[in-house]
C-alpha cells in the first residue's frame, strides 16, 4: 500500500507528495512505552468533543495514527471530517479493507499495490482471471461486512528480514519485491482483522469510522507501470465520510460520462483514432480543424503582441543533440530513434534543442535579451498503450512551446509575465487553476547550485505573485524545477496543462552567453514554458468542460440556416454567404427533410445558434433566431443578426485584449 499525505504549510507554499520510501518506518510507528500517552489520549485532554470526531493526528506538522505514542512536547492538533487530509486517510483505509475482501473471496489472489488518489483509491490484484464489473457487488458486500466488524487498523514496526519472510510465506511476491528495493531496517506493518499489509500509514482507528464508500471499475496496469511486467488487475474505488457526498460525487461521474471528449469527438465529427494508423495518433475532421485552428491562430496573434517570435525546428535531430542536452540518458524511454544515411537521429520529444540553435545562430547582446521564441511544435513521445486516453495522452501532439533567454536579473519579471500569460488565457477559456512548484527530481542533469538558483527562482516569483501554491517534491523536469498550473474544469477536475520551467543547465551545455555591459561573456539562463500545454490534450478538457456547446467565438459551425420549404432556399443561401463574407461559420440545410428533424441534428452538432426560414421570412425578408436550448430570439433583419453576432464572438476577446493592455499601463 502507498499514500503520503500533507504536513501543514510552511509559509505560503506548502507541501505535499513526497517521494520518499512509502514502506519505511515512521517515526509514529515506534513502540508506547509503559505510561505514555497515545495522540488519542492527548487530544482527549486537549479538546474531548474534537478528540471523539478525530481519524487521525498531526503530530509537529506530520500525520499520525490516533494510536501514535505522543511526547509531552509534541504539538498536537485533530485531523477532522471535511479537510482534504482526513478524506485522503479515509480513502488509504477503504483501499485496505477493498484487498481485504478480495483476499477473502478469491483464494489465491496477490496483492500489489493501492494508494488513495485524487477522487478515490485502487488496488492491484494478481489473480488468475481479470477481475469484472460483474465481481464489484460481491466485493463491495464483503467490505460491508469488514467495516460491521469494526477491527482496529494497528501498525507495528517489523524489522526488515521479517516482514520479508512473512509475506514470501504467503505468496506475496510483490511486497516481497518492494521490501528488497527499500534502503531501511524496519518497515510499517498494518494488520486490520486477517489482512497485513505493508504501509507507512496512517489509517482510520477502526474498519468501522469507513464511511460511504462505492467500487466504481476495473482496468488492466501493469506491475510498476512497466510494459515488461506482469499486467494486473486494478479495481477503482471513492470514499467518502457521509452518504450524500458520496451521492453528488458519484452524480459527477456519471456527468463526466456524457461529457467524455471520446464520446463527443465521434458525434461531433472533431476528431477520430483508427488502428490501421496507430495508437495515440490522431486523425483530425474537419470541425476539429476549425476549432485547433482558432486556438492555434489565436495563439500567434497572443504571442506576437506579447513579444514573441515565431520560430520552428525539424522534427528529427542527431542523435548526439539529445546526448548533449541529457535527453538521451534521462528520456530515451519516452523517444523514438530512426537512421538516415546510416546517422542516428530522434525524434523530437520538445523544441527546445532547435530554439538555442536558433539562439546562438549570431552573437548576442545584454541589450538583446530577453529573447522569446514561440513554437506550436508536433512533437512525439512514446507513451505506453496503458496510459494513452483519447486527446488527453497521444503519442503525437503540438505544444504551445516557447524558450525565453534572459539575463539573470530579468528572470523574475520573465516568470511573472509568462504567469500573467496564463491567467490571461484561463479567464478566457473560463477556467480557475492552482499552483504547484515541482523540485529536483532523483534522475537530474546539472549541479546543486544551478538546481538552488532555478528553485529560488521561482520560489521568488511565486511569492511576488502573491498567489497560493503546492510544493510537489521531486517532480520537476531533469534539467530543472518547474511551476505547474493545474486548471479545474465545470466538474472541479483538475488538470495539468501551463508549465514554467527555470533551466540554468541546458545553456551550460550548449555553452550560451551574451556579451554584458562589462564586455565580458556571461552564461544566460532559460525558461521553457507553454500556456496551454498540448493542443490536443487541452481540447479534449475543452470539450469536456462545455460538454461540447462550445461559446460561440470557440464553436466549429456557429449558425445553421434551415428551410422548411423550398420557397425558401435562395433566401438562405443569401443569408449564408453573407454570414461567411462577414467571417462567421454558417452552414445551410437545404435538404428536404421535415423541420423537427432538421432543428434536433443541429441541436444534437451543439449549434450555437439556427435560423429556420419560412415564407413569412422570405417574403418580409426576415428572420427569426433560434438558440440551441430551444429559446427563439425575436425576428430581426440580416443585418441586426450578423451584429448580435459579432459582438458576441468579440467580448471574450476584447476581455483578452484589455486585460494585456491594462498589464502595460
Amino acid at each position: 500500500m502507498t499514500g503520503t499525505y500533507q504536513p501543514a504549510n510552511a509559509g505560503r507554499g506548502h507541501l505535499r507528495q513526497g517521494k520518499g520510501d512509502l514502506f519505511v518506518l515512521a517515526p509514529e510507528m515506534s513502540h508506547i512505552e509503559q505510561g505514555q500517552s497515545t495522540a488519542a489520549e492527548v487530544l482527549a485532554q486537549q479538546d474531548p468533543k474534537a478528540a471523539k470526531k478525530a481519524i487521525a493526528a498531526r503530530e509537529n506538522g506530520r500525520l499520525v495514527d490516533l494510536s501514535a505514542p505522543a511526547g509531552p512536547h509534541d504539538q498536537l492538533t485533530p485531523v477532522l471530517p471535511g479537510e482534504p487530509e482526513a478524506l485522503e486517510v479515509l480513502r488509504h483505509s477503504a483501499a485496505h479493507i477493498m484487498a481485504e475482501a478480495v483476499k477473502e473471496l478469491f483464494p489465491g489472489v496477490k496483492v500489489a499495490i493501492g494508494p488513495a488518489i485524487e477522487d478515490g483509491f485502487y488496488y492491484d490484484f494478481d489473480y488468475e482471471r481479470p477481475f469484472t464489473p460483474e465481481d464489484l457487488p460481491a466485493i463491495e458486500e464483503k467490505m460491508r461486512e469488514i467495516v460491521k466488524q469494526n477491527a482496529p487498523f494497528e501498525c507495528e514496526a517489523w524489522g526488515r528480514d521479517k516482514a520479508r519472510q512473512h509475506f514470501a510465506d504467503q505468496g506475496e511476491n510483490f511486497k516481497v519485491e518492494l521490501i528488497d528495493d527499500l534502503d531501511a531496517e524496519q518497515v510499517g506493518i498494518y494488520r486490520q482483522g486477517n489482512f497485513t499489509d505493508l504501509c507507512r500509514g496512517p489509517h482510520l482507528p477502526s474498519t468501522g469510522r469507513l464511511g460511504a464508500f462505492k467500487l466504481l471499475s476495473v482496468a488492466g496496469a501493469y506491475w510498476r507501470g512497466d510494459e515488461k511486467r506482469p499486467m494486473l488487475s486494478r479495481i477503482y474505488g471513492t470514499a467518502f465520510f457521509d452518504k450524500k457526498e458520496l451521492k453528488q460525487h458519484l452524480a459527477l461521474i456519471e456527468e463526466a460520462k456524457k461529457r467524455d471528449h471520446r464520446k463527443l469527438g465521434r458525434e461531433l465529427e472533431l476528431f477520430s483514432f483508427h488502428d490501421e494508423i496507430g495508437a495515440g495518433l490522431v486523425v483530425w475532421h474537419p470541425r476539429g480543424m476549425i476549432l485547433r485552428t482558432i486556438i492555434e491562430n489565436l495563439e500567434r496573434s497572443e504571442h506576437l503582441k506579447r513579444g514573441y517570435s515565431m520560430v520552428q525546428g525539424p522534427q528529427i535531430l542527431k542523435r548526439e543533440l539529445w546526448e548533449r542536452s541529457g535527453h538521451f540518458d534521462n528520456y530515451r524511454e519516452n523517444m523514438y530513434f530512426t537512421e538516415v544515411d546510416e546517422v542516428a537521429y530522434g525524434l523530437k520529444p520538445m523544441n527546445c534543442l532547435a530554439h538555442m540553435l536558433i539562439y546562438k545562430s549570431q552573437l548576442r547582446s545584454y541589450r538583446d535579451l530577453p529573447l522569446r521564441f514561440f513554437e506550436l511544435g508536433l512533437v512525439h513521445r512514446h507513451e505506453k498503450s496503458g496510459v494513452m486516453h483519447g486527446l488527453t495522452r497521444v503519442r503525437a501532439f503540438t505544444q504551445d512551446d516557447a524558450h525565453l533567454i534572459c539575463r539573470p536579473d530579468q528572470l523574475e519579471e520573465e516568470i511573472l509575465g509568462v504567469m500573467d500569460f496564463i491567467t490571461d488565457f484561463m479567464e478566457l477559456f473560463g477556467f480557475e487553476y492552482s499552483l504547484e512548484l515541482s523540485t529536483r527530481p532523483e534522475k537530474s542533469i546539472g549541479s546543486d547550485e544551478d538546481w538552488e538558483r532555478a528553485t529560488a527562482a521561482l520560489t521568488k516569483a511565486l511569492e511576488a505573485s502573491g498567489k497560493d501554491y503546492d510544493i510537489n517534491e521531486g517532480d520537476g523536469a531533469f534539467y530543472g524545477p518547474k511551476i505547474d498550473f493545474k486548471l479545474t474544469d465545470a466538474l472541479k477536475r483538475s488538470w495539468q496543462c501551463a508549465t514554467i520551467q527555470c533551466d540554468f543547465t541546458l545553456p551550460e551545455r550548449f555553452e550560451l552567453t551574451f556579451i554584458d555591459r562589462d564586455g565580458e561573456p556571461k552564461r544566460p539562463v532559460m525558461l521553457h514554458r507553454v500556456i496551454l500545454g498540448s493542443i490536443e490534450r487541452f481540447i479534449g478538457v475543452l470539450i469536456e468542460h462545455f460538454a461540447g456547446a462550445f461559446p460561440l467565438w470557440l464553436a466549429p459551425e456557429q449558425v445553421r440556416v434551415l428551410t422548411v420549404t423550398e420557397r425558401a432556399d435562395d433566401w438562405a443561401r443569401e443569408i449564408t454567404q453573407a454570414l461567411v463574407d462577414a467571417d462567421l461559420r454558417a452552414e445551410v440545410d437545404l435538404r428536404n427533410e421535415k423541420l423537427g428533424a432538421k432543428v434536433r441534428e443541429a441541436q444534437m452538432m451543439k449549434v450555437p445558434y439556427m435560423v429556420i426560414l419560412g415564407d413569412r421570412e422570405v417574403e418580409e425578408r426576415m428572420l427569426t433566431p433560434r438558440l440551441r436550448n430551444g429559446k427563439n430570439l425575436q425576428a430581426q433583419s440580416l443585418e441586426e443578426f450578423i451584429t448580435l453576432l459579432k459582438e458576441e464572438q468579440a467580448e471574450p476577446l476584447d476581455r483578452l485584449r484589455r486585460r494585456r493592455q491594462s498589464r502595460r499601463a
